[in-house]
């Protein structure tokens, strides 16, 4: 990268720390102010940068409307799915990426097992919402008010005995899911099915989709299937710093599992 390109875009994230005057932003590159006036003119030519009354410069409007073409373009599946592949090469389970929308969590996206048994699950159809780890995932990050309007009007059906039985136990759970930052389904839709997943954040830390790994007992039991949720927050992490392009960590180390959860 030439010196010119590297020390306009270093003038970026120092403004992003508040509005700073021309001696400021010299004294930060360690240019003469003239340098560093030419490199703040033309960032202003472009709307990244905005002088203000007080002659001290701020980020521009273009700048923000720029990143946020960027995230509207971004395509979660497209960015997860070499992840989800590499996941399923590693565990050899089905691994699901689902979206909330609507008032319904979908599947967006399905790697198969290596194994003969294979799960009903298709790409564009709703899970269980009150059983389902991705729907756990997604919808315990929605402002408390909205968890519970929708706790309130949804269906409990009990697919097995360790289903959600009604709303105060779901929000419970969902309370449980946002703190501990990953939810399961340990028979919770179907009694043979066992799920562990782990969120994928966007740039201002909120959930945008939701992965998981899905395995049925005659595979792995529910505790051998625990045991990668290491290697699934991991994954999902990946994903986030990809799809946010944020370097920083997400994950914090992951607790205990639960007896009990959802897929």
């Amino acid at each position: 990268m030439s010196q010119t390109v590297d020390r306009a875009l270093s003038i970026l994230p120092l403004l992003a720390e508040g509005p700073a005057d021309l001696g400021q932003v010299a004294e930060r590159l360690g240019v003469h102010k003239s340098t560093a006036l030419r490199l703040l003119r033309t960032l202003h030519e472009h709307g990244l940068v905005y002088r203000q009354s007080d002659q001290r410069y701020r980020l521009g409007a273009r700048l923000f409307a720029l990143a946020q073409e960027a995230v509207e373009n971004l395509d979660i599946r497209e960015i997860a799915h070499p992840h989800l592949v590499r996941l399923n090469e590693q565990c050899g389970h089905t691994i699901h990426l689902a979206v909330y929308e609507e008032g319904e969590v979908l599947y967006i996206d399905k790697v198969e097992s290596r194994y003969p048994v294979r799960m009903y699950s298709r790409i564009g159809k709703p899970v269980a919402i009150t059983v389902a780890a991705v729907a756990k995932l997604l919808l315990a990050d929605l402002p408390e008010s909205e968890r519970r309007v929708l706790a309130e009007k949804l269906d409990y059906p009990m697919y097995t005995a360790r289903s959600i039985p009604n709303a105060p136990a779901f929000l419970k759970e969902l309370a449980t899911v946002r703190e501990q930052g990953w939810a399961t389904d340990l028979g919770g839709h179907e009694e043979s099915i066992n799920c562990v997943g782990a969120p994928i954040r966007g740039t201002d830390g909120r959930v945008v989709a939701a992965m998981s790994v899905s395995a049925p007992n005659v595979v792995v039991t529910a505790d051998e299937l625990l045991t990668l949720l290491p290697l699934v927050r991991r994954t999902a992490d990946a994903i986030t710093r990809e799809y946010s392009g944020s370097n920083v960590p997400v994950s914090t180390p992951a607790n205990t599992p639960a007896e009990e959860g959802s897929s």
